[in-house]
């Protein structure tokens, strides 16, 4: 494509043709004010504080939205242009409020600093008030719409990334202004509180509200999210050593670009929770004879937990110790962790808490596609051909996925969704497939018939990529998958529509973290990846299957070896050419066979098995199912050490505390769903005497008289170098990709061939009359998993969300509950009261109660066994519903 050429104050520049004057310019070095502009969003020419002139006519002419030309002659800076930069300042500064020295902006208010730069002091108009109500009823954001200057940045950020709709001018004229619809609350409107509007509005009209600070903070710091599995990338507002406030980074080309969600810019406050762990707790006697955890020196704390460890080794062997690490710790930590459990104490029970949150789903997918696909950019789903989403809710788990998609749709890609439970994309949804509580199975097998049926099928790939193709075909159209729905119309005209907007597409699968744990979610996980590699969809950037794990880390904690199966780089425990290299690498001999899961880690200790656990960054007595029995067990332990940021239910049992850092006040490196890892830097400085968690970890092993010393980040980040070839490049670069495995990376490579699942068709389950009710344990974008961080923020806490039961019209009605109330839910496992509110969307007999709220109790309706149904299920069980 040939360039044009223009001038640019003398200078000539170039730049591609159809881009704007301002893009040409600020690519070659040119300053041109703007209020209303930004990279992220479509030019709009509100402002005008763009305008330049044509040399060669003397138009003026708003830089943002007028394209370049060939041979072109602009000014940006002549005196026609400031003079007409200064009136427009001038006009908006006389509607503007004398507030400025209150203003939560402060220095950083862009009208401000144009004014300055302009020389504009006063704008010596007639003043113009426009006077608006201060709102500041929900516990996010404070909204002055008399600093408002209509640059509309909020506005198009809602439509045009966030693709919420929450937001849109209301009036004409003077009395325009951002508004929902009919003039509604926020809280009552579609608004998500993502914060977006907040961090692009270029004034104080929009600002974060926080009873601790206002104004400018001292400074800023670049760090990862710690919250979801995206990893989006912050910008810390540090003051007085605390992070006062959140903003989307400034750096280009990261996940989450000017977006963020609800936890990500509004519930770090937890970062400043009155329970925050401050120093070594040792549990003593006191004079009466109870114990009680007292404060004690770091020394003494680590001399105590390395020998008591130790001594349990030698008495009892390595198999009676256990290391449950975090996916919400770094790479560098989960590392270390699995190291020092493997080399210094022999043991081969190391694990994470992601093995609750999402591992088993990233072991199957790796299993299946053999290491294919493991770098999946969330902008592809942008680009997708299109997208199938299968039992995953975006919008609440990871809100910049579910950004992508929705800006995927608005450009008109076709979006499937297959789920019984009507989630927040199906309202953009093309086609609904699941309406009606249809499950996931049947809807799945029923597609994949129709696109068989219909010779949509990539026979090429199949033929070349696939092995046992007419085996497995005569064995699915066996089972007649077509006719599951038959009876069901408004099905079939759904599936037709699905199969004519899919066919020869390669597709976008989105699965949620929690689909292993549904009912036959490994079964419909088959049938997913069945029916990504029928479609020929794997490969392919913009195609495949995208898991949106629940935590931070997941990933990356996998990857490191924090897994009871495989050691770090994902290599497994029998492969005996990868053990003698880690045996030659950490030079000594590792433990022989898998090792417990976080559910096997209670039945041993219940069993007295296990002698000794240590916890990083764990809160499994909020997190894991039935916390009365995991109670018992680690109560059962003869020695519990507990490594964490808060004094947790757990901390309270151990018998050392270790106080940890935050993501927030260390270095390290997370691994996010995509592939993508970003080292990031500490903002502040741990509380108290706390420690980063390599750190406390670092120093035990050498308690432990371990040779080997990591008195710094970079030194274990040369280790994963080496023990790892995907990490070659950890830490060197602010982020980069996992490198591809070249031996089982098949996506450039014709000579691996995928295996099909046998086909499964769905076995619905006998009515237990007991227990009529079936209830779906789902996260909300309030909380996090279990809400260990999200249950201390004071804005989550304000929000006025409650972790109401869901049920249907019809339930609520033959339950006789009235319009408000309280429900007792019951399982075979335990019973839990709570709040319910009616959802028009639910097919009677369903309930959806989410995670995270009152101490998480939604863990007793589960029982501990059911984590290792074969089935899957956990997070669907058989109740019983009543009136409290």
């Amino acid at each position: 494509m040939q360039s044009i050429v223009l001038s640019i104050n003398g200078k000539r520049v170039s730049g591609p043709p159809g881009a704007s004057v301002l893009s040409i310019a600020e690519k070659n070095g040119f300053s041109i004010p703007t209020l209303c502009h930004h990279r992220d969003l479509a030019p709009y020419g509100a402002c005008r504080m763009c305008l330049v002139e044509d040399e060669k006519t003397g138009r003026l002419m708003a830089a943002c939205v007028t394209p370049a030309a060939q041979d072109m002659a602009v000014l940006t800076h002549s005196p026609r242009v400031m003079e007409h930069r200064r009136n427009i300042v001038r006009l908006m500064m006389a509607e503007h409020p004398e507030s400025c020295i209150v203003c939560s902006k402060g220095n950083r208010c862009e009208l401000r600093r144009l004014a300055a730069e302009l020389g504009v002091g006063e704008s010596g108009l007639y003043p113009m008030p426009n006077y608006k109500p201060f709102e500041t009823l929900n516990p996010f954001i404070v909204r002055d719409l008399s600093k408002c200057i209509l640059c509309g940045k909020c506005i198009r950020a809602d439509h045009e990334l966030v693709a919420a709709g929450a937001i849109d001018y209301y009036g004409r004229g003077f009395a325009s202004r951002p508004a929902t619809l009919h003039e509604r609350p926020l809280e009552s409107s579609r608004c998500t509180f993502c914060g977006t509007c907040v961090s692009l509005c270029p004034t104080g009209a929009l600002s974060t509200r926080s009873g601790a600070f206002v104004g400018t903070p001292e400074h800023e710091r670049n760090t990862v999210c710690g919250f979801c599995s995206a990893g989006c990338s912050l910008a810390l507002g540090v003051s007085d050593g605390r992070v006062v406030e959140v903003h989307p980074s400034r750096e280009p080309d990261t996940v989450n670009g000017v977006t963020l969600c609800v936890r990500g810019h509004f519930a770090h406050d937890f970062l400043s929770a009155s329970d925050r762990l401050l120093h070594p707790l040792i549990r003593r006697k006191g004079e009466g004879g109870e114990d009680s955890l007292q404060q004690a020196a770091w020394d003494e704390a680590l001399s105590l937990v390395g020998g008591r460890l130790a001594e349990l080794k030698r008495r009892h062997g390595p198999e009676s110790i256990a290391f449950l690490g975090s996916s919400k710790c770094s790479n560098e930590e989960n590392y270390l962790l699995q190291k020092i459990a493997r080399v210094c104490f022999r043991s081969p029970h190391v694990t994470s808490g992601g093995s609750l949150s999402g591992y088993a789903l990233l072991r199957a997918v790796e299993d299946r596609l053999q290491g294919a696909g493991r770098l999946r950019p969330l902008a592809g789903l942008e680009q997708a051909d299109a997208i199938v989403i299968v039992e995953a809710d975006p919008d609440h788990t990871v809100p910049v996925a579910a950004y992508h998609i929705r800006r995927a749709a608005r450009r008109g890609a076709p979006l499937v969704v297959v789920d019984p439970v009507r989630t927040g994309c199906c309202e953009i949804a093309s086609a609904w497939l699941g309406r009606g509580g249809q499950p996931s199975l049947t809807v799945l097998n029923a597609l994949t018939a129709e696109l068989d049926n219909t010779r949509a099928l990539d026979r090429t790939f199949i033929e070349a990529r696939t092995a046992g193709w007419e085996d497995w075909a005569a064995r699915f159209r066996a089972l007649a998958p077509e006719k599951a729905a038959a009876e069901d119309p408004a099905f079939q005209d759904e599936m037709e529509k699905a199969v004519l907007l899919l066919r020869d597409r390669k597709l976008a699968f989105v699965i949620g973290h929690d689909l292993l744990e549904r009912d036959q979610g490994p079964a419909v996980l088959d049938t997913v990846m069945n029916l990504a590699l029928l479609t020929g969809s794997i490969g392919p950037r913009n195609a495949g299957i995208f898991v949106l794990g629940l935590e931070n880390n997941l990933t990356g904690a996998f990857d490191m070896g924090a897994v009871p199966d495989l050691l770090p780089g994902r290599c497994r425990l029998e492969d005996t050419a990868a053990r003698q290299r880690f045996e030659t690498l950490w030079g000594s001999e590792l433990p022989a066979g898998t090792g417990l899961d976080p559910g096997e880690i209670v039945e041993a200790a219940l069993a007295g098995r296990l002698k000794a656990l240590y916890i990083m960054g764990e809160n499994p007595l909020r997190s894991m199912p039935d916390p009365e029995r995991v109670g018992a067990a680690l109560g059962r332990l003869e020695f519990l050490v507990v490594q964490d940021i808060l004094m947790t239910r757990t901390a309270r049992l151990a018998h050392v505390v270790l106080p940890g850092a935050a993501f927030a006040e260390k270095g390290g490196s997370f691994t996010n769903l995509e592939g993508r890892v970003q080292a990031f830097e500490p903002g502040v400085e741990p509380p108290g005497e706390a420690l980063p968690d390599w750190t406390i970890l670092a120093q035990l092993a050498r308690s432990l008289g371990y040779p080997e010393h990591y008195a710094t980040l970079e030194k274990i980040r040369q280790e994963i170098r080496t023990a790892i070839p995907a990490y070659a490049e950890i830490g060197s670069r602010r982020w980069g990709w996992v490198a591809p495995v070249e031996t089982r990376e098949s996506q450039g490579s014709n000579s691996v061939r995928f295996a099909l699942a046998p086909p499964a068709s769905w076995q619905p389950k006998a009515l237990d009359t007991a227990f009529p009710y079936e209830a779906l344990i789902s996260a909300q974008r309030w909380h996090l998993g279990s809400g260990t961080r999200t249950s201390r923020s004071e804005r989550i806490r304000d929000s006025g969300k409650h972790g109401e039961v869901e049920l249907s019209p019809q339930d609520q009605a033959a339950l006789a509950l009235g319009a408000a109330g309280r429900v007792r839910v019951t399982s075979a496992a335990g019973s839990i009261e709570r709040g319910f509110i009616v959802n028009r969307e639910l097919p009677p007999g369903r309930l959806i109660i989410p995670q995270g709220f009152a101490g998480n109790d939604v863990m007793r309706l589960i029982g501990l066994e059911r984590l290792k149904s074969p089935e899957g299920g956990w997070r669907t069980c058989p109740v019983r519903v009543e009136k409290a």
